[in-house]
Formats: structure tokens, C-alpha cells, sequence
């Protein structure tokens, strides 16, 4: 049965609202009947490295154990690099070294572990980053020479300019709405090339960002985050509702049609079809 490859892209800290008032591209993809648009519920708590393992793993932090930023330490759970693996597709990432820490090595050596080329881990090649200000075009044009030199099945993108800015100047600020436009600025250029690859594409984030700037907590300023689907499996257009975070994983393993881990949720996303079920 043949497999599909796919694109994961997790936006760090990436606002519901901020996502539908700000990505122009992609809701020009949503207009025009290309992608689907849905609204998430992130798992709390809303931290980066907990949701990190939740969305590759389609589980929350109270299964998985990674309850803290703090929690440093390799996953004991089956992410998406590990099924993709066991069903003998090919893995990457251009990512937050959180990412390397949680699926290749940890602790994260800064000196040895940037780039992890041919390896024969869960990420069979990792172009890792280790400052918040990395800038996004460079996660991206990581992430370009990936698919061109490596050619995936799985690739996983995650950039961290939005959250930077949250940080600094709060999420009710002109620098975090115009970060937005500049990711979307980037996608633009990004997802069609996936797409001219015959990638399938999934644009989501782990959290949200609070007026205070931060996240943590349970407001829907922390919690509430875009899943936007770009898919021959999954229909076009805004989906109502909210879904449950635990759902990325899940959704990740049908689109490359792979038999999902036993710890991940039932697929139950309005508009996926299912003819790719395995």
C-alpha cells in the first residue's frame, strides 16, 4: 500500500484569532478551496516542550509524562517519527533543539548536536536550532534543503520568531501581529513547494500567547490555536466547532497511512475522508 508523505509545520505560540486575522496566504488557501481551517484546544498545561510530545504523540502531558519545560529527557512515548519509522519511511526535522532533546539525544550537546545528518534515530536527519531569535526564514530554508537533499516522508518544521515576540512585546502588539504576517509571508513561498513535491500539509501551533505575554495557563488566549489541512484527504473550507489537540498525531498517521499507536485517540475530524484508512 502505497505510503504519503507529509508536512508538519507547528508555528510556536501562534493565536487562534491572531491566525485568522493575519495569515493571508493560507486563508487565500482556505477561500480557494485548497485547505481546511479548524480551531484547536491545546492540552495544558499551554507550555512548548509538554504540547511539543503531545502533538507527535497524540497523548496529553499527564500520560506522557512531560509535564514541564524542564522536563528533560528522551520520550517514552510512540511519536509520529517512531511509527514512521517502524513502517520504514524516512524522517526529518527543522526544529527548536527541544525537538532533538525530546525524540534523538538529551541532554542537548550545542556544540555536536545542531545538525544530526544520517543518523539512525527517530529523526533519521535533524537541522536543530538553539536561540529564540533563529530566524524563521532560516528554519524554512533549513527545511528546504531537507526535502531537496533528503526527501522525507515525514517532516516535521518548527519555528519560534512568534513566540519570541509574544515574550517581548506581549501578544496585543504590533510586533507579534506583524511576526504573523511574516510567517504567512514565508509559508507563501514554503507550501507550494511541498505541494509541487506531493506533500500533504499540516499548519498548527503548541500554544497560544496571553496579553501579559505568556502562556501557561487555561484562558482561550493560551489554549486556542489553528490547524489548518492541506490534503486530497480532507475537504476544504472552515470547520466549526473545536477539536482536540490529541487529533494532530492521529491525523499525521492517516495522511501518510500508517496504522496509528495504541495510545493515540480515534480519528474524529469533521471533512477527513476515509478512503487512505489503513
Amino acid at each position: 500500500m502505497q505510503n504519503n508523505k507529509v508536512v508538519l509545520i507547528v508555528i510556536d505560540a501562534l493565536r487562534f484569532d491572531t491566525a485568522c486575522t493575519h495569515m493571508g496566504f493560507l486563508h487565500h488557501l482556505v477561500e480557494r478551496q485548497v485547505a481546511a481551517r479548524y480551531k484547536v484546544c491545546s492540552e495544558v498545561p499551554s507550555l512548548s516542550r509538554p504540547l511539543y510530545e503531545t502533538i507527535l504523540t497524540g497523548t496529553p502531558p499527564i500520560v506522557h509524562g512531560v509535564t514541564s519545560n524542564m522536563t528533560v529527557r528522551l520520550s517514552k512515548g510512540q511519536s509520529v517519527f517512531h511509527i514512521a519509522k517502524e513502517h520504514g519511511l524516512t524522517t526529518a526535522a527543522s526544529a527548536y533543539y527541544w525537538v532533538s532533546e525530546l525524540y534523538n539525544r538529551a541532554p542537548f550537546n550545542h556544540m555536536e548536536d545542531r545538525l544530526q545528518l544520517d543518523t539512525q534515530l527517530p529523526i533519521d536527519n535533524g537541522m536543530f536550532y538553539f536561540e529564540d531569535h533563529y530566524p524563521d526564514s532560516h528554519v524554512f530554508a533549513d527545511a528546504v534543503w531537507l526535502m531537496a537533499q533528503k526527501q522525507p516522508d515525514f517532516l516535521y518544521i518548527h519555528s519560534m520568531n512568534v513566540d519570541d515576540d509574544g515574550h517581548k512585546f506581549t501578544a496585543d502588539s504590533a510586533q507579534y501581529r506583524n511576526r504573523v504576517l511574516a510567517v504567512d509571508a514565508l509559508l507563501s513561498l514554503f507550501i507550494p513547494k511541498c505541494m509541487a513535491q506531493g506533500y500533504e500539509v499540516i499548519v498548527t501551533a503548541d500554544h497560544g500567547m496571553t496579553r501579559d505575554g505568556n502562556h501557561g495557563g487555561t484562558t482561550h488566549e493560551d489554549r486556542h490555536v489553528p490547524l489548518f489541512v492541506i490534503s486530497d484527504a480532507v475537504k476544504a473550507g472552515i470547520k466549526e466547532g473545536i477539536i482536540s489537540q490529541l487529533q494532530v498525531a492521529p491525523l499525521c498517521c492517516h495522511l501518510l497511512n500508517i496504522k496509528p499507536a495504541e495510545d493515540m485517540v480515534p480519528l474524529l475530524l469533521e471533512g477527513v475522508f476515509t478512503a487512505k484508512e489503513v
